[in-house]
């Protein structure tokens, strides 16, 4: 796998061309799980900023997931035998990820953020072990995710997920446990040692002390206890105070804007744009601090901050296309959304099931770090694992429905094609719908040319404007042999490396 340098040196102005296929494809595999020809056909030739303006529009105004039957259970609504009280938490499980996924394959922008933040507000459901708590967790990152970062930093703390995951509810007056503090500053808000002291974490931690679990049953919401805060003075990033929850996250912002902004903004630069922000070759640097004053400017908004990099110059880039190695999850919604093949929610928990084989478990991320992205994903045996996995998917619908590999075909090349008898037309379609700018030599190009000419259909049945002298016996639109030769075209490209690249 080539490692790629950032050597855009595009600017933040407003890209204003109208969009081709590649630069389509572009904008929904960042801001979605990519999409289908049809999505892509009807965005080519539209101005960037009116579509980016619909996409952060929708993600705005979309509502949350509903609320789910137990949404408020605690541990006296579960069996009394343990097992089958661990067989309903586990299927309570399984369908609100089938629930959450099929939002991630639907509702673009919207859960391609929620997802975002839920790797950077990090719990893990093995951790509280709850499923009221993961709920009401996903349901902060939601109505969050295009939100302020100001409010969404005060939510995600006082989540029940989180407060126990970090030990909050451990945090008491006589007794502080720094486990949110130190997090809050490292991983949530300022970066490791940018504009913190041991000290602060030490005076916040007294500042955060007071949440704990209502009553005897488990699993129950946390609340506030006045008589286990610690009532006394605490300096926080220099000022001093009797300081609580709500004071720490006004200093905080108060006192170190910039340093916030420009923290948030790499990591949203890093998960859209391009995994390295930090080489010389372009100026990444440069981008990261105009989306930084941006985000300060608009209070915490993340709206405006998001518009302004996904209607640049800098994000149409030849070099920002294909140069992020998919996740997991990108591996199979991205495949869904691009055949737009017939799937259920059976197929939605393969793909959970799928992810988790390959270090991404839904819910549950490796550590408070998160997933760590990009080259990680891809060691021998990922990627011998994503190789295998694709072409059970890609089985599984064929069985299903052969004849719809031969509609995604006929969909690739357009109508004034749909009948072609140049199979050089259909490859050539098809590699570019599958990769973000095609595969990389002549050669890979022949090789799938011969995948997908397959022994059954004799060289002079394809048309003449492939062949001198041929035939035209072949057909996209009728040829029996079409569908075998898509899936063949299909499972080949599945394992080059442009097919990993988003």
């Amino acid at each position: 796998m080539e490692y790629f340098v950032n050597c855009n040196t595009s600017t933040l102005a407003p890209y204003t061309t109208p969009l081709d296929k590649i630069r389509a494809a572009h904008l929904y595999r960042r801001l979605g799980f990519s999409a289908s020809v049809q999505t892509i056909n009807s965005a080519v030739g539209q101005n960037a900023g009116t579509l980016v303006d619909a996409l952060i529009n929708e993600a705005v105004t979309m509502p949350p997931l509903a609320a789910p039957a137990w949404a408020d259970w605690n541990n006296s609504n579960y069996p009394a035998d343990d097992d089958l009280a661990r067989q309903l938490r586990r299927a309570q499980q399984e369908e609100f990820a089938v629930s959450y996924t099929n939002g991630l394959l639907n509702d673009n922008l919207r859960d391609r953020l929620s997802f975002f933040w839920s790797n950077h507000f990090v719990t893990e459901i093995d951790v509280y072990n709850c499923n009221s708590f993961l709920y009401y967790y996903i349901n902060c990152l939601q109505r969050n995710s295009i939100g302020n970062f100001k409010t969404f930093v005060s939510e995600i703390g006082l989540t029940s997920a989180m407060l126990y995951y970090l030990d909050g509810v451990y945090n008491n007056g006589n007794n502080p446990n720094e486990n949110y503090a130190r997090e809050l500053y490292e991983l949530f808000t300022l970066g490791e040692g940018n504009g913190y002291t041991e000290q602060d974490i030490i005076e916040t931690a007294k500042a955060l002390t007071g949440y704990v679990e209502r009553g005897e049953l488990g699993c129950e919401q946390v609340t506030f206890d006045p008589t286990r805060f610690d009532a006394g003075p605490k300096t926080i990033l220099g000022q001093t105070g009797n300081w609580n929850y709500d004071d720490v996250i006004d200093i905080l912002f108060q006192e170190r804007p910039n340093e916030i902004a420009g923290f948030i903004c790499q990591k949203l630069y890093e998960f859209f744009v391009h995994p390295d922000s930090d080489d010389d070759a372009g100026n990444a640097q440069t981008i990261i601090t105009g989306l930084a004053n941006t985000m300060v400017a608009s209070n915490f908004e993340i709206a405006p901050v998001l518009s302004q990099l996904f209607k640049s110059q800098h994000f149409f880039d030849d070099e920002a296309i294909g140069v992020i190695i998919k996740s997991p999850f990108d591996i199979y919604l991205n495949l869904i959304n691009e055949t737009n093949f017939a799937y259920n929610d059976n197929t939605i928990l393969n793909v959970v099931d799928t992810t988790r084989m390959l270090g991404q478990t839904l819910f549950d991320p490796y550590d408070v770090a998160g997933w760590q992205r990009d080259r990680t994903w891809i060691n021998t045996n990922f990627i011998i694992g994503r190789w295998l996995t694709v072409e059970v998917f890609l089985e599984l619908f064929y069985q299903g429905n052969a004849e719809q590999f031969r509609t995604l075909a006929m969909d690739v090349v357009g109508p004034g094609d749909s009948n072609t008898s140049n199979p050089e037309t259909v490859v050539r379609a098809l590699v570019d719908k599958f990769t973000p700018l095609g595969l990389l030599t002549v050669q890979d190009f022949e090789n799938a040319m011969s995948v997908f000419k397959i022994e059954d259909v004799p060289e002079e049945y394809y048309g003449s404007d492939y062949i001198p002298g041929g035939l035209g016996l072949w057909m996209l639109s009728v040829s029996p042999e079409v569908p075998q030769q898509v899936f063949l075209l299909l499972m080949h490209l599945s394992r080059q490396p442009e097919f990993q690249l988003k």
